[in-house]
């Protein structure tokens, strides 16, 4: 059952299952929260209280706002666990949704259990001006669309998820709804310098979980750790996946994440000393 929470010019859809540790999970530009379709009955399972939510332009959540940046959206997960009331979350953040988690972590760390990078885009990966140039234009009606049908397909590596055809057809249906491919555009165009910034302020345990063959980085394993230093955190790498491990390995996704929360769930003290 879609849920609501109301944020600054608008409001955010998540639904929810399962008791336990909170985990928040957040897909990136282009994607519904039905990426963790797969991942989320399994955290369940597993003894979490997990929150899906649809970043804003996207989904269920408004289409129209007037701030598509990373830190907006970190600002509307710290809106959710808020609204969740169990206290810190887990936040899983996939692709430029992994920044818009280290702005949440860095903006309230109190509300942050711990931070689970997914293919992350956290820094600018090209000069804002080439990225306008390029995204600006690409993303762009009447071709845009297809464009990006062709681009999302290409994001799994090694096998499409068993319902890829359904699956497919219901972002790039949610896509074709009015100012929803403008918010796309407007977030592939927008800089990730806040998130940048704001991982030396990162305090939470971090994982950054990486596709060995995500077509979006030119070398993923050493993006991978390079973003791990940057927020003094691990790195997980799953062998063959793209840029949705989620969806497409997600036993191996969860198995990467079962240990890493069970370590930042446990008490301090235990932890400091190894227990």
């Amino acid at each position: 059952m879609t849920q609501f929470v109301d944020v600054p010019c608008g409001r955010i859809a998540f639904e929810e299952a399962g008791t336990g540790s909170p985990v928040v999970l957040v897909p990136g530009m282009g994607d519904l929260r039905s990426s963790y379709r797969f991942a989320a009955p399994r955290l369940v399972a597993a003894g979490y209280r997990v929150a899906s939510m649809d970043i804003r332009g996207h989904g269920e959540s408004g289409a129209a706002w007037d701030d598509f940046s990373v830190g907006a959206v970190g600002r509307d997960i710290l809106a959710l666990v808020t609204a969740l009331g169990d206290g810190p979350a887990h936040v899983v953040g996939n692709s430029m949704a992994a920044g818009a988690a280290v702005v949440a972590a860095a903006l309230e760390p109190e509300k942050i259990r711990s931070v689970v990078l997914v293919d992350p885009f956290v820094r600018d990966m090209m000069p804002g001006w080439a990225a306008r140039l390029l995204f600006g234009t690409v993303l762009r009606r009447p071709w845009g669309p297809a464009l990006w049908r062709v681009f999302y397909r290409k994001e799994f590596a090694s096998q499409l998820p068993p319902d890829f055809d359904v699956e497919a057809e219901r972002v790039h249906a949610n896509l074709a709804q009015r100012g929803r491919f403008e918010a796309l555009r407007k977030m592939a165009t927008a800089s990730k310098i806040e998130s940048e910034r704001s991982t030396a302020a990162v305090r939470a345990p971090a994982l950054v979980v990486m596709g060995s063959k995500d077509p979006d980085f030119a070398k993923p394993e050493v993006e991978a750790q390079r973003v791990a230093t940057m927020v003094r955190g691990s790195v997980r790498m799953i062998d063959g996946a793209g840029h949705y491990p989620q969806t497409e390995m997600p036993d191996a996704f969860v198995n990467a994440l079962m240990p890493f929360f069970a370590a930042a769930d446990a008490p301090h003290d235990l932890v400091a000393h190894g227990s």
